[in-house]
């Protein structure tokens, strides 16, 4: 397998976990990822075979591309992100292209590439169809576009994500995952179970990371649970998490607590500084899901906004992964992943298509690139 903009690993962990329920092995044969943070995170869970540390045009310089049966990857979406005004010529939107290089040289099987769901909508996506047309880089390959909610396969979270599958021609289409938990969600309280409400601490521990530059010095690993740390809130933050319901949000704030720039505008999105409630999925888990001014990221009850252990949680991640970075950076690793569930859900369907289509004999041999 080639794992290509792997960040810390959730599109991984969902394969390995894929892989585990069909009695599979997989054999990682590059990970390619530039920010250092992501990548020692990704070698605490999944050890250094292949691993690049450095942007994927370096790694395509600098390596030769090995075979792999499947590639996974999600590049990097915030020039497509909803958040925000949308740049069409943010250079990270452009990196589908160098997927494309890869897949190109390795020729594998399938390879299933993850974004943010206006990529679909994109000239980016349309550019990525026309290169499956005749004497085009994908000639080879055909494309299944699928537009799918976390929730409905288990993840405590309304999130939805564009997964592009890619599949050899004359390979069979594999049609979206079957949904496990459409009408019957994981909530908040599910995610939760076993996490206490109270903090300890506002600080990591003091450990940093052996081993691979340029990721050496860099704080941890540390466990999940280890994340479950509080921030130091000023009285007036406290005041205003107090006032605020369950299900509520900054609208529940008298005014004499209220911001001048809440005060002047009553109207705007309900979700910040609201709570989450328990019965329900989360909000989508950003990369500030620490700042209850973000978001709907305030504790159902606590007040306080969710820990990074709470928000690995909510994103499916086992509680004994491991995270290396500082806070900021590990919210960011934490933020940006793919929901567990959701990755497992698709590795199930793709390396259902390999079982279909190789000899029993070579099932052992299947490998994964990562990046």
């Amino acid at each position: 397998m080639i794992d290509l903009f792997t960040g810390a690993g959730g599109l991984t962990q969902g394969w390995h976990q894929a892989a585990d329920a069909r009695g599979m092995a997989t054999r990682t044969v590059a990970a390619v990822e530039f920010d250092a943070a992501a990548s020692a995170t990704y070698r605490a869970n999944f050890g250094p075979e292949g691993q690049y540390v450095g942007p994927i045009e370096a790694w395509l310089t600098d390596e030769e591309v090995p075979s792999a049966d499947v590639i996974i990857g999600g590049p990097p979406c915030q020039g497509f992100s909803a958040l925000g005004r949308r740049d069409i010529h943010d250079e990270r939107n452009f990196l589908w292209e160098k997927y494309a290089e890869v897949i190109r040289a390795s020729e594998p099987r399938y390879f299933v590439l993850e974004n943010v769901r206006p990529f679909l909508k994109s000239p980016q996506f349309s550019a990525l169809e026309r290169a499956t047309a005749p004497d085009e880089i994908l000639q080879d390959y055909e494309l299944e576009a699928l537009d799918l909610s976390a929730a409905d396969y288990g993840t405590a979270q309304n999130r939805r994500r564009a997964v592009v599958i890619g599949r050899r021609r004359g390979l069979p289409p594999l049609g979206a995952p079957r949904k496990t938990h459409e009408g019957h969600w994981r909530s908040v309280r599910d995610a939760f179970r076993g996490v206490p409400s109270e903090v300890k601490g506002t600080d990591l521990p003091k450990m940093t990371t052996p081993g691979l530059e340029p990721c050496a010095k860099i704080p941890g690993p540390f466990t999940s649970r280890q994340l479950h740390l509080g921030r130091n809130y000023s009285d007036l933050s406290l005041e205003r998490f107090r006032a605020i319901p369950p299900g509520g949000n900054r609208f529940d704030i008298p005014d004499d607590l209220l911001a001048r720039c809440w005060r002047d505008h009553r109207s705007g999105a309900a979700d910040v500084m609201g709570r989450l409630r328990w019965d329900d999925p989360s909000v989508t888990i950003r990369t500030e899901f620490f700042k209850p001014e973000k978001g709907r990221y305030l504790h159902p009850e606590a007040d306080r906004a969710i820990t990074h252990f709470e928000a690995a949680r909510l994103q499916g991640f086992p509680d004994d992964f491991l995270w290396c970075g500082s806070k900021v950076a590990i919210a960011r690793q934490i933020g940006n992943a793919v929901p567990v569930p959701l990755a497992q859900a698709v590795g199930e369907l793709v390396l259902d298509g390999l079982i279909a289509g190789i000899p029993v004999d070579e099932l052992p041999q299947i490998e994964v690139q990562a990046r």
